[in-house]
């Protein structure tokens, strides 16, 4: 762990934080969209930053920035072949829309940035992939962890676990916990991160004996009393939502009306405060999969925290409150591993900072990160946690897929 600077330091680069509020024009047209700013003359190094800050994505695409921006106001600088370059952020905003994805990417290829972080929501950044690709720049995903991201693809990777790893987690996790032989397993039509994660399910908890009813509603749906009351009529023993947050926290809320007692179970989408309030003072009882909780860094969180606390900008990015959230523990620790991949390479070249992307190892506040082959974390944990409803979060179990 990097030493956390001063809050003084972090007040300073608050400027940093304004790119958090969507944006809709060129990252380059707010010099808060450029991280920390460097005295003429400096060398420059550009990271960009390919995140929602709008759209239905847009709640944990501006955590995931918070964290890389933390991380850059703590770290602004980095060795080069003996020379120091500073690091601005190029930030661009991809809507959470695989239509506005390929222009948000083309946008940080025009900045001449050397490596790409992001993005949330793995449909956005499969969508922008071949424009990373023809330009010659990798490309590092957060927490997209649908597998046909890095499939195929040399120039991306990803520091998360897989959708079928987690998937595996959570069925096993409903089997263990609560004894469950059916299960109800709803996601958004056409949405491969919804429907690759309930396909992922539904092979597994069949396979250990279980029953699995699958059902999926139309894009902007915002009625769920139907698949609700079909979960309770079919007896589902668990309820598996991986939707977005803008869903859940309608789901949630909707399902308390309704007096559904069946537990639910989320993957990493669900790890957010916006959802954390839907459930608040509710009976629903919440689980989901991440990538890390609360107190497994106490230096990192003293450090984010108070980073958080510290401007209203950030805070408002956080959700209005200072609850952290995994990603963005993992978008802090995607910007070191992006750091040592150019220290690697020793050149701010992007051809060269991807070929030494995939060698790199470093061990972060969400644990140990290294690539295989394909480009994806070696990785095998998930944190698992359930909703206090009191908007809190409360870890459940560290659980192995296998």
């Amino acid at each position: 762990m990097k030493k956390l600077l001063s809050l003084a330091l972090a007040s300073a680069m608050v400027l940093s934080l304004a790119a958090c509020g969507g944006n809709s024009g060129s990252a380059g047209s707010n010099p808060a969209n450029s991280g920390t700013p460097a005295a003429s003359g400096d060398k420059v190094i550009k990271i960009g930053v390919f995140e929602p800050a709008s759209g239905d994505s847009a709640s944990g695409g501006k955590k995931e920035t918070l964290g890389i921006q933390f991380a850059n106001s703590e770290t602004p600088t980095v060795e080069i072949g003996g020379e120091t370059y500073t690091v601005q952020l190029a930030l661009s905003d991809n809507g959470s829309s695989t239509d506005k994805a390929p222009s948000a990417a083309a946008d940080l290829v025009s900045q001449n940035v050397a490596i790409v972080l992001g993005s949330y929501g793995s449909g956005v950044s499969m969508a922008a992939s071949d424009t990373f690709k023809d330009a010659g720049i990798a490309a590092m995903g957060v927490t997209c962890t649908n597998p046909n991201v890095t499939a195929g693809n040399d120039h991306y990777y990803r520091i998360c676990f897989l959708d079928n790893f987690q998937a595996q987690v959570l069925a096993n996790f409903a089997m263990d916990k609560f004894d469950a032989k059916v299960a109800y397993c709803l996601g958004e039509t056409g949405n491969e991160y919804d429907q690759g994660l309930v396909a992922f399910f539904k092979q597994v908890f069949e396979a250990n004996g279980g029953k699995v009813i699958t059902a999926s509603f139309p894009t902007n749906n915002s009625d769920f009393n139907t698949y609700l009351n079909q979960a309770k009529a079919e007896g589902a023993d668990v309820i598996f939502t991986p939707v977005s947050i803008a869903y859940a926290t309608q789901i949630i809320t909707q399902a308390q009306s309704l007096g559904i007692t069946a537990p639910f179970l989320g993957s990493d989408t669900l790890d957010d405060n916006m959802v954390l309030e839907a459930a608040n003072g509710t009976d629903i009882q919440l689980y989901v999969s991440t990538f890390y909780q609360e107190g497994g860094a106490p230096e990192f969180d003293e450090g984010i925290k108070n980073y958080i606390n510290s401007n209203s900008a950030a805070k408002d990015a956080n959700g209005g409150n200072d609850t952290i959230a995994a990603v963005t523990a993992m978008g802090y620790d995607a910007y070191y591993v992006a750091l040592e991949a150019i220290k690697a390479a020793g050149s701010a070249d992007p051809a060269a900072i991807k070929a030494a992307l995939g060698s790199v190892t470093y061990t972060g506040v969400s644990g140990d990160i290294a690539f295989d082959s394909t480009g994806d974390a070696i990785r095998d944990t998930a944190y698992i946690k359930h909703s206090t409803n009191t908007n809190a979060w409360e870890l459940e179990t560290v659980q192995k897929a296998s």
